[in-house]
């Protein structure tokens, strides 16, 4: 994702992730989180509503 992406740039979008999962080891921090994203050639594409959505919105 890193590949893909400056920090300034995810600030304020709004991505597809997974809550409530168990937390897990992520280098040196836990996450509780899974971002959903395409593995494409240049890296992980992050995948986003095609509009507006309000956070907490279940995936379906």
């Amino acid at each position: 994702m890193t590949q893909c992406y400056k920090e300034e740039e995810l600030l304020g979008k709004q991505v597809l992730g997974v809550v409530n999962f168990p937390p897990k080891q992520v280098a040196d921090f836990m996450s509780e989180v899974l971002v959903l994203g395409v593995y494409a050639k240049e890296g992980v594409v992050l995948i986003q509503p095609e509009r507006p959505v309000n956070k907490g919105d279940k995936l379906g």
